[in-house]
């Protein structure tokens, strides 16, 4: 049986806009945070500390973290250090986007969820999907503490109990409702070209969106690429 975990220190593997965001909400509900990009930790260092966190290499963030945040584009998915990470719980909030990824039929291919993908790559990890499909202005403008009339609602999609009941009290502690959407190939539920994608809603109409997903225009598109895939 699986023994719920508590998070108190958040890696984030990213130092853009979403990676920024989440550093400073995580900071301000009195968590460490550890940023890490792709270059040197220093170059970084300076918008860290204004939000509230740590600036450190890969290594360490990975390391010292309960859980790392994964908020690089996706198509960089496989330079993530699979050996580093093996055993950690890793939060999957990338998403295909074919601006900054470029046309990628691997990433497109509506028979696997992309958190598979993450997940098949990171082998030995704990990969759940999370703080994925709202945008990271919504995210920085919405966040409200519990029990607040109208507070937004983040899905969550993992195969491990205790994983999913960890990423539901970050979420909560970030200022946002969990809602679980399934296990982990419920995150295409997720992606672009999903409903929930984009939505800054409560938790009942993202429940809504995620129970009505495959008779949605996207979610017939999914069902009938699998089965061909399982009629082959």
């Amino acid at each position: 049986m699986d023994t719920p975990r508590t998070i108190q220190t958040l890696g984030i593997l990213g130092a853009g806009r979403l990676g920024t965001v989440l550093a400073r909400l995580a900071a301000e509900a009195g968590l460490r945070v550890l940023v890490a990009r792709s270059g040197a930790p220093a170059v970084i260092a300076p918008a860290m500390a204004a939000v509230g966190a740590t600036a450190a290499d890969t290594a360490t963030v990975i390391s010292e973290s309960d859980a790392v945040v994964l908020a690089l584009p996706l198509g960089r998915y496989r330079t993530l250090p699979a050996d580093a990470l093996r055993g950690s719980l890793v939060i999957d909030a990338m998403n295909y986007w074919w601006a900054s990824d470029g046309i990628r039929d691997d990433l497109s291919d509506p028979r696997t969820s992309t958190s598979e993908l993450v997940q098949a790559h990171l082998d030995g990890a704990r990969v759940v999907k999370a703080l994925s499909h709202m945008g990271y202005r919504d995210l920085e403008d919405e966040a409200r503490p519990a029990g607040s009339p109208g507070r937004k609602a983040i899905a969550i999609a993992g195969d491990s109990a205790a994983d999913v009941a960890a990423v539901s009290a970050l979420v909560d502690l970030l200022g946002f409702d969990p809602v679980h959407a399934g296990p982990l190939a419920a995150g295409i539920m997720l992606e672009p070209g999903a409903e929930a994608f984009g939505a800054d809603v409560d938790a009942e109409r993202l429940r809504e969106m995620l129970d009505g997903f495959w008779t949605s225009q996207r979610g017939i598109i999914v069902a009938r690429a699998r089965e061909g895939a399982a009629s082959r």
